[in-house]
């Protein structure tokens, strides 16, 4: 923003619209009050948006990380009443209308809070610190890394134990995110391990999926689960339900039964939590780490906040105890506010929320997905073309879309994962406390 045009914000005459977040629910609503009589700020930790349902595609080489990030100031820049401030978010002070960041103080007359969620540990401290987890580009980075330094330790092992132990990887939590990694994995270990790393056998990668419930996708149809878990079998993957993992110490997973079993990998899937902040105590639900909102996803007895998406736990109709926490309905919440918000300022009143189901869906593979549409159920090729339809479209900006369909095109056409780099060489935590590695 230019002098100018930050003279121009300033001096606009309406209330003050503070977004904390730009995820879905955030991006969303800044664009929808794009013109609004509000003067819009954004506030994220991060200068870029992530397209969190791609992740998986850049932790495993198939995309690069641009190619699923979108920088805010490209969205912001031709609004003249939205600005956005790279800054960590610390606390709120509803008494006094205030954010406290990293970078000062921001007053609001109106706050809406869609800081999404982080991974869920259920107060496992060293599953915390060792466990691998997917919710940041950075993230992603690093399972990329790992997996492919793994690759290269087990050309040094001495003995075939000790190369199984470096392919040994596990993958904790059967949800979509699950599901997804453990089928790329199985697909890189076809193709790429076989292929380029003729030195070790293939079949001493193992990629294990380990989950509590009984199946994998439990909140899909159970023909979508029972086809997700043949789908993953036929290409190899071991899923193992009724276990629960209770510890790693970076070489071997401990189980509720007291097993073990040996893994330089595990990748922690099996569950998430809204991002709260400080504050705010007084409208939080501390068991479901989310906000309770009313109807018209404003905070039960904090005036002028709003919490959208992951972090809003709204009763309505037959999702007693919340939303799924998924971005159509962070997206869905983020609209009607826009709208909610515009009307009031014209004198309206606002309409409650309802949420509009659209259906679930997630890869395995190569030509494999399964997809609930209400009572309709897709497994195969026809879900897999609609899976990818539905996220190519989803993407922020022309540029994305066609990087990414331009990346799966090669892929599927060349059978690779083409982006094979280790850029950044991954750390383990406990290596770390050993001896200390310059970053490259």
């Amino acid at each position: 923003m230019t002098s100018e045009a930050k003279r121009r914000y300033d001096a606009l005459p309406h209330p003050q619209v503070v977004v904390v977040g730009g995820g879905f629910a955030g991006l969303e609503l800044i664009k929808r009050l794009e013109g609004a009589p509000y003067k819009v700020l954004l506030l994220d930790k991060h200068n870029h948006h992530c397209f969190q349902p791609l992740l998986y595609q850049v932790a495993t080489a198939s995309l690069s990380a641009d190619s699923i990030a979108h920088p805010f100031r490209r969205t912001v820049a031709p609004m003249p009443n939205v600005a956005f401030r790279m800054a960590r978010v610390l606390s709120v002070k509803p008494q006094e209308k205030r954010v406290v960041t990293d970078h000062g103080e921001f007053a609001y007359d109106i706050l809406v809070l869609a800081t999404g969620s982080t991974t869920n540990f259920f107060g496992n401290a060293q599953l915390e610190r060792e466990a691998m987890q997917l919710k940041s580009i950075g993230q992603a980075l690093d399972i990329r890394s790992d997996f492919l330094q793994d690759f290269e330790a087990a050309l040094y092992a001495q003995d075939e134990a000790g190369q199984r132990r470096c392919l040994n990887f596990t993958i904790v939590g059967g949800g979509p995110t699950g599901v997804e990694l453990a089928g790329a994995l199985a697909e890189i270990r076809r193709t790429v391990l076989k292929r380029e790393y003729r030195e070790l056998d293939s079949d001493r990668m193992q990629i294990w999926l380990v989950d509590s419930n009984d199946r994998v996708l439990k909140n899909f149809s159970e023909q979508a689960s029972a086809h997700a878990l043949a789908y993953l079998q036929d290409m190899g993957v071991n899923v193992k339900f009724g276990a629960r993992v209770t510890g790693y110490d970076g070489d071997v997973v401990t189980f509720q039964d007291g097993s073990t079993m040996d893994s330089n990998t595990l990748i922690w899937a099996a569950g998430v939590k809204g991002v709260t902040l400080p504050g705010l105590e007084a409208a939080e639900v501390p068991k479901a780490n989310r906000y309770h909102v009313d109807r018209f996803n404003q905070l039960q007895g904090v005036p002028e906040v709003f919490a959208l998406g992951d972090v809003a736990l709204m009763a309505e109709g037959k999702w007693e105890r919340g939303h799924p926490q998924v971005a159509t309905a962070a997206i869905q919440q983020a609209r009607l506010l826009a709208d909610n918000l515009n009307r009031r300022a014209k004198g309206g009143a606002m309409r409650p929320f309802t949420y509009t189901d659209k259906g679930s869906m997630a890869t395995i593979g190569r030509y494999k997905a399964v997809v609930d549409v209400g009572r309709l159920h897709w497994g195969g090729f026809v879900a897999w073309l609609l899976w990818m339809f539905v996220h190519l479209m989803a993407l922020v900006g022309y540029r994305n879309r066609l990087q990414v369909l331009a990346a799966w095109a090669w892929k599927y056409l060349s059978w690779k994962n083409t982006i094979r780099l280790i850029i950044r060489p991954y750390i383990r935590r406990s290596a770390q406390q050993v001896v200390e590695v310059p970053q490259g």
